[in-house]
Formats: structure tokens, sequence, C-alpha cells
């Protein structure tokens, strides 16, 4: 009987363990890459939705300043006229200086409505603004989160989920702004 040719494979074996390690080191380090730069995602959107917030909330307060501008011209106004209807009443002249500042009063009640209404309509759409941000800071935190578990659990399907989060709150950002 010819003597059986025996095949190292002992080699091949530490090799194929090797590249699996390898391949696998590769795949976290893909994860731990994709984690990081939804970090970096979310930070710059939770900026961006801090900045919104802050345009929202000081238009707000300068419509609510032109809203009691407007009532205090309006209160002005009203004062004036009941001045000039007592006057009437009691057989008097009024004088034409109230007649004009009651006129004026009422012209600049409505320049005032003006702008007090374009600062409340910034301040609704800086606030759909950091809204749709915010949205998009808790997609790329789930992803994130998501990824740690990949890379914890060794599940490639869980960081493609992350992925697609990751890509959902991009075009969230992108398009709801």
């Amino acid at each position: 009987m010819p003597e059986e040719i025996e095949v190292p494979t002992e080699h091949l074996h530490e090799q194929l363990e090797h590249e699996a390690h390898s391949s696998q080191e590769r795949w976290i380090m893909m994860v731990a890459l994709t984690a990081a730069l939804l970090s970096v995602l979310a930070a710059i959107s939770a900026l961006f939705a801090g900045h919104y917030a802050n345009e929202a909330m000081l238009e707000q307060i300068q419509a609510s300043d032109q809203w009691s501008f407007y009532q205090a011209k309006g209160i002005k106004s009203s004062v004036l006229d009941s001045k000039m209807e007592l006057l009437k009443q009691m057989g008097k002249e009024t004088d034409e200086k109230d007649v004009k500042n009651s006129e004026r009063y009422k012209e600049e009640q409505q320049e005032i409505k003006k702008v007090a209404t374009e600062k409340q309509e910034g301040s609704g759409r800086h606030l759909v603004q950091h809204n749709a941000l915010s949205k998009g800071v808790t997609l790329f935190q789930i992803a994130i989160a998501i990824c740690a578990i990949s890379a914890l659990t060794r599940r490639k399907w869980l960081w493609y989920g992350s992925i697609a989060l990751g890509i959902a709150g991009i075009v969230l950002v992108y398009f709801l702004l």
C-alpha cells in the first residue's frame, strides 16, 4: 500500500482564522466609522436646531413687543378720541392737532400690526425648522445606538439598519429645511 500523503492543514487553518479575524476587525472599524459620522451629523443638526429655536423665541419676543406697542398706540388714540368727543359734547371745539394725532396713531397701528405679524410668521418658520432638525438628531442618535449594538452582537443587519436610519435622518433634515 502506498504511503498516504499528509497535507499540512494547520498553516491553512491559521491563515483562514487570521483572515476571518482581519475581516471581522475591518467590519467593526466600519461600524465605528459609521457611528462617528452619525455623531458628527447629530452634533451639527443639534447645533442648527438650537439656533432655530433661539431665533423662533427671539422673533416671538419681538412680535410680543410690537403687539404691546400696537396696544399703546390704540390706547393713545382712544384717549384722544374720548377727549375730542367730550369736548364736542361740551360744545367746545377740538384741537386740529388732536385730530391729526389720533389719525396718525391709527396709521401707525397698521404699520406696527404688519411688523408684528411678520415677526410671528418668522417665528413659526424657525420653529418648523427646529422641529425638523430635532427629529433628524433623534434618528441619528438611534442609529448610533444601533451601531453600538451591532458591534457588540456582531450582527451586520443591525449595522445596515443603523445606516438606513442615518440616511432617513439626512433626508429628514435636508428636505424639511
